[in-house]
């Protein structure tokens, strides 16, 4: 590996896995995504869109997602302490390298920078940052407890990141769109409940269901003109190969192990599926831009952990 860990001051270390770096892009996906929806192009003037500036707002939307997905994973490991002192010991707060309040303080102030880097792209942007904000307090506080509950929770959290990005030029037209994300993320989250202790094929037949549902969703929503289809398909492919072996695997083999690598994939598969929604709103070029961060997810995976 080109990043020595070992050579990284320990606690920035540990506050470094605390944010999840591998899961970060897809965060940053999400933002894209929702600006293909709202009809940003590759050929659009960049400059000016319905008279409204984009540069740096996509910049800003983009490092607010990410905050305050970062702050959303960083204060989920504060609520978790107890629970993680038993089932995970080697995090960073039940290890000891970082207090809890610590890192509630580094989780607040995450969140926080989100909903100003949101207001300064315009107020509705902001007022979906709080919202959101809110939803991920509500889940790693509350609702990650309960095995209906907490997908849905997760999913909405998934879906307001996508209307996030649509909010860019101030207003929304399709706020539907967000229960693309929201159901596949429900079905990640689902699967996620066996990561510890397996025995989750039940779980596992519905995320593939509902898998099923989100592939149609996403080729029902996207323009169907033929050229565009044509465009679709090759990042739709990806997408199917990638969430769909890995789950055949945790149901043919249900371990702890395979459960957590189908996990792992649906996470990072994120990005897979804002391409497939960016190139059939915004064309080829868009699409490439967005499936770009997955290999970048996939390093980073192989020095911190996902999940």
């Amino acid at each position: 590996m080109p990043i020595k860990l070992n050579r990284m001051n320990p606690v920035f270390l540990a506050y470094l896995k605390l944010i999840r770096p591998a899961n970060i892009p897809t965060a940053a996906a999400d933002i894209l995504a929702g600006i293909a929806i709202a009809g940003i192009t590759m050929d659009t003037d960049y400059i000016t869109v319905e008279g409204l500036r984009l540069f740096p707002m996509d910049w800003y939307l983009s490092l607010a997602s990410v905050c305050m997905y970062a702050g959303g994973v960083v204060l989920n490991d504060v609520f978790d302490l107890k629970i993680d002192r038993i089932e995970r010991p080697e995090r960073p707060i039940p290890k000891g390298v970082i207090s809890q309040k610590s890192a509630a303080i580094f989780g607040s102030v995450l969140l926080l920078i989100g909903i100003a880097l949101a207001f300064a792209v315009n107020n509705l942007s902001g007022n979906v940052a709080i919202i959101l904000v809110l939803a991920i307090l509500i889940y790693d506080s509350f609702s990650k407890k309960y095995s209906l509950l907490g997908p849905l929770n997760m999913g909405i959290c998934r879906g307001l990141n996508l209307i996030l990005g649509m909010s860019i030029i101030g207003h929304i037209y399709s706020y539907w769109y967000a229960l693309i994300p929201l159901a596949y993320i429900f079905a990640v989250t689902l699967v996620s409940r066996g990561e510890v202790h397996a025995g989750n094929r039940k779980q596992i037949i519905w995320a593939g269901i509902l898998y099923a549902g989100v592939i149609f969703a996403v080729v029902s929503v996207v323009p169907g003109k033929p050229e565009v289809l044509v465009r679709v398909i090759p990042f739709l492919l990806l997408f199917i190969v990638l969430i769909y072996r890995p789950l055949l695997i945790a149901y043919r083999q249900n371990t702890a192990e395979n459960i957590r690598k189908a996990v792992v994939a649906g996470v990072l598969s994120i990005i897979a599926l804002d391409a497939t929604i960016a190139s059939g709103f915004s064309g080829w070029g868009y699409g490439i831009l967005v499936i770009l961060l997955l290999p970048l997810c996939y390093v980073l995976s192989r020095i911190f952990d996902v999940t």
